[in-house]
């Protein structure tokens, strides 16, 4: 009986551990606090390593998170929700893009304030976007010498029959 109340003991705390766990990484992504914050939307053509939870950052700093990531099947872009903490107002010029923190590291939302006094209000969209920048193409750009028609420059031959 002893052996048995062990292991229940066991699974108990194996439990208890589990639940808290899964309490500190939902606030770390920000599940648990939607009332700390206010959603912005913006479309983007691409949003190459950037996934839900990715940080969005002003002058370098956490202001919030990416709530959502949807293909529009209207326009192929991807349209992403953001949420700002509250406190932090967006003036409504601003604009939003797809940074990388290196050569090596990961992708980050950033906005990018503008001058404006106007502040975008929850829910408002972000109209000034730029999308993720593959760094696969771009070394593919830079060996490839850029621009492919350049290699088509040799004039056809001549028909038979005909004067060059």
């Amino acid at each position: 009986m002893s052996h048995t109340k062990t292991e229940v003991a066991t699974g108990a705390a194996v439990l208890a551990v589990a639940i808290a766990f899964a309490t500190y990484a939902s606030q770390g992504i920000g599940l648990g606090r939607a009332t700390d914050s206010y959603s912005l939307h913006a479309s983007f053509r691409s949003v190459e390593g950037v996934t839900v939870g990715t940080d969005v950052r002003m002058a370098g700093v956490k202001v919030g998170s990416v709530a959502a990531l949807n293909l529009n099947p209207q326009t192929f872009m991807a349209d992403a929700v953001v949420t700002v903490k509250r406190g932090i107002e967006v003036p409504d010029d601003s604009t939003i893009a797809i940074a990388s923190e290196g050569l090596l590291g990961g992708s980050f939302v950033d906005i990018q304030p503008g001058g404006s006094a106007d502040v975008l209000q929850p829910g408002a969209e972000i109209e000034d976007t730029q999308g993720a920048v593959s760094l696969i193409t771009l070394l593919m750009k830079f060996v490839g010498g850029g621009d492919s028609s350049k290699s088509g420059d040799k004039a056809e031959p001549a028909a038979e029959g005909t004067a060059p």
